[in-house]
């Protein structure tokens, strides 16, 4: 049974969907918001009749020009610009599917992609060509092709990413998107409802190929509406998207919540700490949501206090816990505090999020509307008690319908507990007494030193007590005497100086034997995907690859 104690006080417990299909958003959005800024660009606006009006016209063109029809699968291979938001509107108006790509990916990534979903039409940032275009004629029939700064009509001081300062470069075999933009293509009539498919994410492939998440009109819908319910935020919020839309967090927290509720989306195409803040200021932004990492960089900037700040409302996040240090140091700037969450690409984003009015320091919150999870032991399945550690099992609206082609890994994915069908995060956590559920790892990564069971994720949030330390990460080492030890990836401070027996002293004064890092390496970067997270697996692999 959940634990009630800490509900927002006046939510209702159960989400009334809209029984629509996802694009219909934008339409009420236009209707009753015709003139406001749907999307604030580097100086630039577009509002929600244009907005509208764009996606219509594209949606039409893939309809009409690129044989696009209901089901198609429609590959999103783009950074965060308004082309993205409008070509991921158009595609589902054209009663068909998005596949969105990692704006990081490269040729072989990018065709497995292509491949698996079956996807035939591609729209994409003009400086992806080279991962794209020679798709065409084989994978691909046909590919849009998008130049970002055609979106930046004004004059602006703001500093310009390379890419959105480039000027139109055709790519050999491509559409140009001004072709479709003035092809006067009208859509056809939409027949999609919410137990369409809308969206297939793919997994980040840390354990395999990438595999596509099947979610329908009603499992996007979930959490871009609850979400927003959950955390109380206003119809006419201004928010930050300075994560990548392609991922399902940027996607529906900084995507699709918005335009459900009429908001304003002031994008950034590429993260720069100095732009984030002067955008905050210029545009009086009330939500913002961030990594911790995105947090300590914007935080750590020079100049921070010539900024007024104080219209921020709401400031929330995931992908790993937050430091202490660095949510106090929110709460001096804003007055407000971090609120953390937790989900999956599996779950179109948030499973979980912390109640907003009684929030929890490095914690991944209680479960939305309608969602249930618990706690078992991973090889029994059994639920356990309060405060035990075991997976986290997710049962809701927001839960994918399974693996695109895949019966086998859908299957291994599910599992039924007490009559109820559950899906298997992977994800070590415990629940307290009052129903908040804590991180403790992912199923996998776990370090056996000598028989004791160490954390890594838990080591890590110890070394933040340091205040040396930028960032770190931790990782098994193989160790003839103890089978595994730890080893520490840090990055220290500007400024800041340790050395190896320094940290490795002060860590037995901080934490258990066990978990002292045996090892040190010290870095100017720790590696990151393109949402913000420290690819652990990359340095784990990089670390047994070279004891070998």
């Amino acid at each position: 049974m959940m634990n009630l104690t800490h509900w927002p006080p006046g939510l209702p417990l159960h989400l009334e969907l809209p029984q629509t299909a996802l694009h219909y958003n934008l339409e009420v959005a236009a209707a009753r918001y015709p003139g406001r800024a749907a999307i604030a660009y580097y100086g630039s606006t577009l509002t929600y009749s244009e907005l509208k009006r764009q996606a219509d016209t594209l949606a039409g063109f893939l309809q009409q020009r690129c044989g696009v029809g209901k089901g198609d699968r429609v590959a999103l291979y783009m950074q965060n610009s308004p082309q993205f938001v409008i070509a991921f509107y158009a595609i589902l108006r054209a009663d068909a599917v998005v596949v969105p790509v990692n704006s990081m990916n490269l040729l072989e990534e990018v065709r497995h992609i292509v491949l698996d979903s079956g996807s035939k039409v591609a729209i994409f940032g003009q400086e992806l060509a080279c991962n794209l275009v020679p798709l065409l004629g084989a994978s691909l029939d046909h590919a849009i092709s998008a130049c970002y700064s055609e979106y930046v009509k004004a004059d602006t001081d703001l500093t310009l990413p390379e890419v959105v300062a480039s000027s139109r470069e055709p790519a050999a075999g491509a559409i140009d998107w001004s072709e479709a933009m003035d092809s006067g293509c009208v859509p056809g009539p939409s027949s999609s409802g919410p137990a369409d498919v809308a969206v297939i994410p793919y997994t980040s492939g840390t354990t395999g190929a990438p595999k596509g998440c099947i979610h329908t009109h009603a499992s996007v819908m979930h959490t871009a509406v609850g979400s927003g319910e959950f955390c109380r935020l206003a119809k006419d919020q201004v928010a930050l998207a300075s994560l990548p839309m392609f991922h399902v967090t940027g996607m529906q927290m900084s995507m699709n919540a918005l335009v459900y509720r009429g908001g304003t989306i002031v994008l950034m195409t590429r993260w720069d700490r100095r732009t984030a803040a002067m955008l905050i200021e210029r545009h009086g932004v009330t939500a913002w949501t961030a990594t911790p990492t995105m947090l300590i960089d914007f935080l750590a900037q020079p100049g921070l206090d010539g900024f007024r700040l104080d219209s921020m409302l709401m400031l929330n996040g995931g992908g790993a816990a937050m430091p202490k240090a660095v949510a106090e140091k929110i709460e001096q700037v804003w007055g407000l505090p971090y609120v953390e969450g937790y989900g999956l690409s599996e779950t179109m984003a948030p499973s979980h999020t912390n109640p907003p009015h009684r929030p929890k320091a490095q914690c991944l919150g209680i479960p939305l509307q309608d969602t249930t999870a618990i706690i078992v032991d991973p090889e029994t399945l059994l639920p356990l008690a309060a405060n035990a550690v075991g997976e986290v099992l997710v049962n809701g609206p927001q839960v994918f319908s399974g693996y695109w082609g895949k019966p086998e890994a859908t299957e291994t994915a599910f599992v039924e507990v007490e009559g109820m069908r559950f899906f298997r995060t992977g994800d070590l956590a415990y629940v307290d007494d009052e129903g908040y559920f804590f991180m403790v790892d992912r199923l996998k990564r776990m370090i056996n030193a000598a028989g004791f069971k160490v954390w890594p994720a838990e080591v890590e949030a110890l070394l933040y007590g340091n205040s040396s330390i930028q960032e770190a990460c931790v990782i098994g080492f193989r160790d003839a005497h103890r089978g595994e030890s730890v080893k520490a990836v840090v990055v220290l401070r500007a400024g800041h100086s340790l050395t190896e027996p320094d940290l490795i002293a002060w860590a037995r004064e901080h934490m258990a034997a066990y978990k002292v890092p045996h090892r040190v390496e010290f870095v100017e970067q720790l590696p990151k995907s393109a949402t913000g997270k420290v690819m652990w697996r990359a340095l784990q692999e990089k670390e047994f690859a070279s004891a070998q």
